[in-house]
């Protein structure tokens, strides 16, 4: 009787040690790291330095129809990326965030890298086209788990309106070499929410106040992503 108490108890401690490493299987944490390459594909529109975060589900950088967070609204207004960093920092689902070098001119491009251990790493990324009063190209919440290492993701980002400065185009609300004006004012004078850029009127289509012509309009898409995992 003992020897069988004894038995059932062994089968019963394996049967756990077996479940947990199981559970452990299912649910393996994995280092990740990701090189992500930024192409701008506009005509006249640099880009400002990019902010890139690698982050669990659960962090937005931002939404469509929601307000802009204070770093997002320095981003797209002034082309500094300080302030949305440390927003995306503070977060406990973000895993890393990094920041461009530089400038990225029309046609350019640079390629960055950031790394996490998670089980279903996530990206998103912003910049903003500073010959604009706030616009910026932006991806949200891209779902990376499914590439294997040396696979690439190929995405083309959209052109969206930060909803925190009116489209005057003027040379003073314009920080990038097209006027040299004012970047970021905590004054919110726009519809205050996240759209779609409806795009640069200029003064080549009769807006007479606007710092802009013709060579500085854009369409969407306005920059080409490819993500690949090196590890």
């Amino acid at each position: 009787m003992k020897y069988s108490i004894k038995l059932a108890a062994f089968a019963a401690l394996g049967s756990s040690l077996l479940l947990q490493g199981c559970m452990h299987d299912d649910n393996s944490v994995s280092r990740s790291t990701f090189t992500v390459d930024v192409t701008n594909l506009s005509s006249n529109q640099p880009f400002s330095p990019v902010a890139v975060v690698l982050h669990n589900s659960g962090y937005n950088g931002f939404t469509l129809g929601a307000m802009a967070s204070h770093g997002l609204e320095q981003l797209a207004e002034s082309g500094d990326n300080s302030t949305f960093i440390t927003e995306a920092d503070a977060n406990s689902k973000v895993l890393k965030s990094t920041g461009g070098m530089g400038i990225i001119t029309p046609g350019g491009n640079e390629t960055l890298q950031v790394q996490g251990m998670s089980t279903r790493p996530r990206l998103s990324l912003a910049s903003m086209l500073v010959n604009s009063n706030d616009a910026f190209i932006g991806l949200n919440d891209v779902d990376l788990s499914a590439l294997a290492k040396d696979e690439s993701l190929v995405l083309h980002a959209r052109i969206y309106d930060a909803g925190t400065e009116a489209n005057s185009e003027t040379a003073a609300s314009i920080p990038g070499p097209a006027a040299s004006g004012e970047g970021f004012n905590a004054a919110r004078d726009d519809r205050d929410f996240i759209s779609i850029h409806p795009g640069i009127v200029s003064q080549d289509d009769g807006l007479t106040t606007s710092a802009l012509d013709a060579s500085h309009r854009f369409d969407n898409p306005g920059a080409k992503i490819v993500i690949t995992r090196t590890e």
